[in-house]
Order: structure tokens, then sequence, then C-alpha cells
């Protein structure tokens, strides 16, 4: 099966001296995918920035012009002691909302069976009205609200897992029936939210998912909580798959600690993969959020999309 790939060099761009959500992230994971032979197979998908009526659907304008105004400071600007935006990460941000977003429109034309975005900045703790935790504009929730909005896409699942929860994502679509939000993350820790009691609000509750895990954890629990959650979503019937997509649970990542394995990861995009077949016309766009390891990152994107291009 065909993969489609997203890869701009103004994503390495985005830097800010020392800090850990770093370009040779993205590198890393070329040079594993290039040195796996998997490189040529995959099919460029171009990056383009994202309009504004799109981000506009997910964050309020204010937040949209403060990082656009980053380009021009001439420094580096910190929204918070996480976050931090140089000259050249508005474009990047830009960027990154919008490849996702074409990818989607590729893989829903039936260009492409499937696509990894490895974008950067990472987008899941992105709220409407403020950036966190590493994120400037919330990639995947932007994409999901333009296949609903562009193209009418009515069922959506969003798969989150990054080890941390994704408190942006759930944000965006708590009370809306229609995208339904998994998370797996390690608990308890950064952002605090995640609880399995929050599940929804109003004609939305249901339709979130969390499954908090300890540290420690490992692939066992990992995949029992993915099966677990895919198990309700095909109840959901997503026409439509979305995958924030960290790599930051593996047990080599300096940022946390459930102790995840490269063959976690593949085969939970085996079983992903399974239930869009079955749902979803086989459509899934996965969208890189952490991991912060080079050769773990690596080696588990190249599991990752292995795993995607499995006919």
């Amino acid at each position: 099966m065909t993969v489609g790939i997203v890869w701009d060099d103004r994503f390495l761009a985005h830097a800010a001296p020392g800090h850990v959500e770093r370009p040779e992230r993205l590198t890393a994971i070329r040079r594993a995918l290039e040195e796996a032979g998997q490189w040529s197979s995959l099919a460029p998908i171009p990056a383009r920035p994202a309009d504004e009526a799109d981000l506009l659907r997910v964050h309020a304008a204010e937040h949209v012009r403060r990082v656009r105004e980053t380009a021009d400071a001439g420094r580096v600007v910190w929204f918070d002691p996480d976050t931090y935006a140089c000259p050249a990460s508005s474009e990047a941000a830009f960027l990154a909302a919008g490849a996702v977003c074409a990818a989607a429109d590729v893989v829903l034309a039936g260009e492409t069976a499937s696509a990894f975005c490895p974008v950067r900045p990472p987008g899941h703790h992105a709220c409407r009205d403020r950036a966190m935790g590493f994120c400037l504009f919330n990639n995947v929730a932007v994409a999901a609200r333009r296949l609903q909005a562009v193209h009418g896409v009515r069922r959506i699942l969003i798969l989150d897992w990054d080890v941390h929860h994704g408190n942006g994502t759930q944000e965006a679509f708590y009370d809306d029936p229609d995208v339904m939000y998994i998370s797996t993350h390690q608990w308890p820790h950064y952002p605090g939210t995640g609880a399995r009691e929050e599940t929804g609000r109003g004609q939305g509750r249901g339709t979130t998912l969390n499954y908090p895990l300890p540290a420690g954890a490992g692939d066992e629990a990992f995949l029992e909580a993915v099966d677990d959650g895919l198990a309700r979503a095909q109840d959901f019937g997503p026409a439509f798959v979305l995958v924030s997509t960290g790599f930051d649970a593996h047990r080599d990542d300096p940022l946390a600690g459930l102790g995840l394995t490269d063959s976690a990861y593949a085969e939970a995009t085996r079983r992903v993969r399974r239930l869009a077949e079955v749902t979803a016309g086989g459509r899934v766009v996965s969208i890189l959020e952490g991991g912060y390891a080079a050769g773990a990152l690596g080696r588990s994107a190249v599991a990752h999309v292995q795993a995607l291009a499995a006919g």
C-alpha cells in the first residue's frame, strides 16, 4: 500500500538553543527511513501553509496573530517556559498545520492509502487561545475540522498515543459527537489532564476516551488500551482516522517512562490500519507529536511506516 509523506526543510528552521524539541528530531526520522530503504518508496506530498479559515476553525484570531507576529520579533519569543518561537517558527507552524491538511486531502482523494506527516512544531497541546507544551497550532485538530467543513466527512477518529495527554485536542472536540478522541498517556504526568473520568460534554459525552497508564506500563498494557479504544471506535464508525503519533512513550525517551518498544508502535499501527480498512476505506493520516531520543525516534518511525505500508 502506498504511503504518502510530507517533508519540507522549512520545518528544520524552527529552533532554540538547547531545546529538546529540535530540528534533529526530523533529520533522525529521515535518516532512519533512508537507511531502512523506505524513503524512496514513499509518495511525496507537498507542504502548504494553512489557510486562515482552517486555523480559525480551531484557534482564536488573536492567537493566530500572536504566532504570526513572532516572525518580526528578531529573537526567540517564549509563550511559556517550554514553548518558543524563533523568527522562522511562524512559517514552520503555518506550514505544519497546512501540511497535515494537505495530507488529509490527498488521502481522502485516494491518491495514497495513508500518509505520515513528520512536521514540527508539534501540535496536540495547543489550545484555542494559547501555545503550550512545545506546540503552536494544533495540527491534528486543524486537519479534522477541515475534513468536516470542507469535505463533509462526518465521523472522525483521532487516536493519540503520545506519552503526554493531548489536552488541546481534547478541548477542541470535547462537546463534538462526531469526533472521537482516544488518548493513551502516562499518568500522572504533564499536562495533568486526561483522567479516565474525562469522557466529553453535552452531545459529545462518550466520544472522549482516556487511558491513563502508570510509568513502566510497557507494551502489553499499552496495546490493551489501544485495543479497547479501537473496539469502541469501531462501533462509532469513523470515516477517517487521524493518529497523533508521538514516540516519546519509548523506553529510551528522556522525557517520560512508559517503557514502550519499537514493536509496540508497529503493532498499534497495524491495529489502527485494520480498523480503518473496516470503517474508513483504509484512510489514515498520522502526525508526529513527541519523541526526543533520536535513535528511538528513527526506529519507531520506521516501524510505524512499515506497518502503514503493509498490504
